[in-house]
């Protein structure tokens, strides 16, 4: 069983989602707007948030950025729902650090098949084998879910650091888009495959431009440095 909390300002859709995760045997704890989703969220670290966009008081885009940016919740599993169906908007959510994003109208069933995705690739990455993985001036740290390059520690969101992880695994190794894509995301959710782009843009600007080699046409690969 796992603790999910559902920050969400509309109570039939709330209701809805509480109704099948409990089914599944979760534990599900359900607010309102986003000051209540950050307080419960630092009472007791859920092991999954599903954080509605458009909320009162504190939005979830803001939500997301302060939960990823605080300590003890840098790497909670976040899926947004929202309302708005642009790809920049998609591409924002997971730039701030969500790690799936489901437009409405949803289907209840989709969504806990992308919490379960997102459940089970949490139990793997702290199940992970805890030996950093060192390529050239990069280090990435699975036990910690850290990075740091040339010394210096590098604050990644969890997308970023799965894309990393995946890429350190075989350095030099070109991995397909779809390959990334299934590391970041998992098998069970479907996310554009520009958000790969958008975590290589921004693993480029935190480590450095060089050390993602794009193969054109193909995908990206981690040249040593």
């Amino acid at each position: 069983m796992s603790r999910i909390v559902v920050a969400e300002d509309d109570p039939k859709q709330a209701e809805l989602i509480r109704r099948y995760a409990v089914a599944e045997g979760h534990e599900v704890t359900v607010v309102g707007d986003g000051r209540a989703a950050l307080d419960e969220v630092r009472r007791r670290t859920p092991d999954l948030l599903v954080l509605d966009v458009m909320m009162p008081r504190v939005d979830g885009m803001d939500v997301c950025r302060i939960l990823r940016g605080s300590p003890g919740t840098e790497h909670l599993p976040i899926l947004m729902l929202t309302a708005r169906r642009s790809e920049d908007d998609l591409l924002l959510g997971l730039d701030l650090g969500a790690d799936d994003y489901l437009t409405k109208p949803y289907s209840p069933r989709e969504l806990m098949a992308r919490a379960r995705s997102l459940l089970r690739r949490s139990r793997l990455s702290s199940t992970a084998s805890p030996h950093p993985v060192a390529v050239g001036a990069l280090t990435v740290s699975p036990a910690t879910h850290s990075v740091s390059f040339r010394g210096e520690d590098v604050e990644v969101t969890p997308g970023e650091f799965a894309l990393l992880a995946a890429l350190t695994s075989e350095p030099g190794r070109v991995f397909t888009r779809d390959q990334l894509l299934r590391a970041v995301h998992g098998l069970d959710g479907y996310v554009s495959r520009r958000s790969v782009d958008v975590h290589v843009v921004q693993l480029r600007k935190k480590l450095d431009a060089s050390l993602i080699r794009t193969v054109y046409g193909v995908g990206y690969a981690l040249v040593a440095t």
